[in-house]
């Protein structure tokens, strides 16, 4: 008996080793997305092997260890305390402990087909309530592991970023179900193989038909930012903040003479208080005048007692427009103002809207821009170097959510430009010159998407489908 739990909780362990490896490199800021297919199997493989308590135990483990990878981004480069990441991922390794126990026991109760979704169906309600109640949206999601696997990624344009989850998790639950069953109940096992695996493989041709699509109207668009000394952090208002744009200014023009339409430079280049900021709006709104090119840039503006992280809209011969970014970072930008409005340009310049940063973190003011018939919006950022790749790539499954291309320009980060299907059309560091440029051609044409109409109608099935397997459980 003693040689048998021995043996159980090494397979434990061996199953914990391997789950948090794989969600470490699968997950996280540098994600290898085809290892998050199979990230969860070990520990759902030992769960219909090993005892509950020890089932429990891998689960939190393996989420807990792989969780780690996020350690140093979360306490060292934002700074927020070590009780954060503890509760953000303890309430995760619960929950996905949950998860794994309502799975092994449908499994063992013979409730093979409603064990398939109970995986899935737990930790989407989780993620969709996580990206309900804080102030990070759906930041974190499965989903994002997979946004360079493009067939796959167009699923968001019918699901969001739940469909995703689910059906990564719904392919591993299957295989575990297929292993359990395979010497004694062969039909069976191959069944439930068969459903997970062709539910995927539906998912993939849908991808390939959609890229298959034609491109469409394009636009020329160029991206500027400065990571340099001088100009990576806020200019204090006055004649640093002139100086800056001026020096910007310059930089606009040289893309506009390469044919640019439309130009966004990064999030907070600087302070302005008012009334000064009609002085500075001149600087830009001169050169939009001069070159015909729309131009958008993010500065900090101060109207007492309120501040605002704003986006100033320069078109040609046009009175300056401005946007205010929606959803904050706590607790960098907990004295600011949350804008409530969309900015739209004028429209004989096309379906372009603006945003700004965290806003892409969430389902809108995106979705909004989706249903105002954006083909193109225009995103100021300021990202932290070591999550370039992470939080500004996170923008782009908004494009294919709501069928309109993503051009960010961020200090600290990328210069991105995606299309509709999430394709990276162009892309360039921060740091790549002292003043990094970029310009691309654009998809501009808005793609009406079933997101966009329905919202998040497939983590309601989610939810619909966990209280039933709990039903299950419980009858």
């Amino acid at each position: 008996m003693a040689s048998a739990d021995r043996a159980g909780w090494i397979e434990a362990a061996l199953a914990v080793v391997v789950a948090a490896t794989l969600n470490w490199f699968g997950n996280g800021l540098n994600p290898v997305w085809p290892l998050m297919w199979s990230a969860m199997l070990p520990v759902l493989w030992f769960a219909l092997r090993g005892s509950q308590w020890a089932t429990a135990v891998a689960a939190v483990a393996s989420t807990l260890l792989g969780g780690l990878s996020m350690w140093h981004y979360l306490h060292s480069v934002l700074g927020a305390p070590a009780v954060v990441w503890i509760a953000a991922y303890g309430l995760g390794a619960v929950v996905m402990a949950a998860a794994v126990l309502l799975f092994r026991a449908l499994v063992r109760r013979g409730r093979v087909w409603s064990a398939l979704v109970a995986v899935p169906a737990m930790w989407v309600t989780c993620e969709y309530v996580r990206n309900l109640v804080t102030p990070h949206g759906s930041a974190g999601s499965f989903a994002y592991t997979q946004l360079r696997f493009l067939p796959f990624l167009q699923l968001a344009s019918a699901t969001g970023p739940w469909g995703m989850t689910f059906f990564l998790l719904l392919f591993q639950s299957a295989v575990a179900i297929g292993i359990f069953l395979w010497g004694t109940e062969r039909r069976l096992a191959l069944r439930v193989v068969g459903v997970g695996v062709g539910a995927v493989v539906a998912v993939l041709v849908f991808g390939a038909v959609r890229l298959a699509a034609p491109q469409g109207k394009t636009i020329r668009v160029g991206l500027i930012s400065s990571d340099e000394r001088a100009f990576a952090t806020v200019a204090d208002e006055g004649a640093p903040m002139e100086q800056l744009f001026r020096a910007y200014a310059a930089e606009a023009e040289k893309l506009a003479a390469q044919g640019a339409q439309a130009i966004v430079m990064p999030e907070k280049l600087g302070v302005v208080i008012e009334p000064e900021m009609s002085a500075m709006d001149g600087v830009l709104q001169a050169t939009a005048d001069k070159t015909g090119v729309a131009i958008v840039a993010g500065v900090v503006r101060v109207a007492k007692p309120l501040k605002y992280n704003e986006a100033r809209v320069y078109v040609p011969h046009v009175q300056v427009a401005s946007y205010d970014k929606e959803h904050m970072l706590p607790p960098f930008e907990s004295d600011l103002e949350p804008g409530t409005s969309l900015t739209m340009l004028p429209r004989e310049r096309g379906a372009i809207g603006v945003a700004i940063c965290k806003d892409m973190d969430f389902a809108r003011p995106a979705r909004s821009y989706g249903e105002a018939g954006a083909g193109v919006l225009l995103v100021p950022a300021w990202d932290f170097f070591v999550d370039d790749a992470w939080h500004g790539h996170i923008a782009v499954m908004r494009g294919v959510e709501d069928g309109f291309s993503v051009v960010r320009s961020a200090k600290g980060g990328f210069l991105t430009v995606s299309d509709w299907r999430g394709r990276i059309v162009a892309e360039a560091r921060s740091n790549s010159a002292p003043f990094a440029t970029l310009i691309a051609d654009v998809p501009a044409e808005h793609h009406a998407t079933v997101y966009q109409r329905r919202g998040d109608w497939f983590a309601w099935v989610s939810v619909g489908l966990l209280v039933f397997v709990l039903l299950r459980v419980w009858l």
